[in-house]
């Protein structure tokens, strides 16, 4: 016999702008309800364990595919002095709530100050330190 697949819990009403009622309609893309707690702690994880700019580069690939959310992470417009120079944007999408947003930022900028030649990569991806 198949198991239920687990979703995420909804929040407590008024706490939250995820507005999870929208995925109620019938073409509501629902991936993203398959984000539980759980699920959720070992994303984070696993962000904060990224080993090189193309491991990052695969998270926010799998990231896209398995909940449909994007992530962007480049330079910001002014120049990077240290790592809150470096723009991460989590793609705001129906039923993702604020905290985990930010989670997700929190935990790609701590694998940056981490590992500081992933931040290096991707100034040089984008031309920062082509002759440095």
């Amino acid at each position: 016999m198949n198991a239920p697949v687990k979703i995420r819990n909804p929040c407590p009403p008024g706490a939250c702008d995820c507005e999870r009622e929208r995925l109620d309609a019938e073409d509501a893309d629902l991936r993203i309800l398959k984000l539980t707690r759980d699920a959720e702690n070992t994303l984070l994880e696993r962000l904060s364990r990224v080993e090189s700019l193309k491991d990052l580069e695969h998270m926010q690939r799998r990231i896209f595919e398995q909940l449909g959310v994007r992530v962007e992470i480049a330079p910001g417009f002014n120049e990077v002095r240290t790592m809150r120079g470096i723009s991460i944007v989590v793609q705001k999408k129906t039923g993702l709530c604020r905290k985990t947003r930010k989670s997700v930022a929190s935990a790609i900028r701590s694998a940056l100050e981490a590992r500081p030649q992933i931040a290096y990569e991707l100034l040089n991806a984008n031309d920062l330190l082509r002759d440095a």
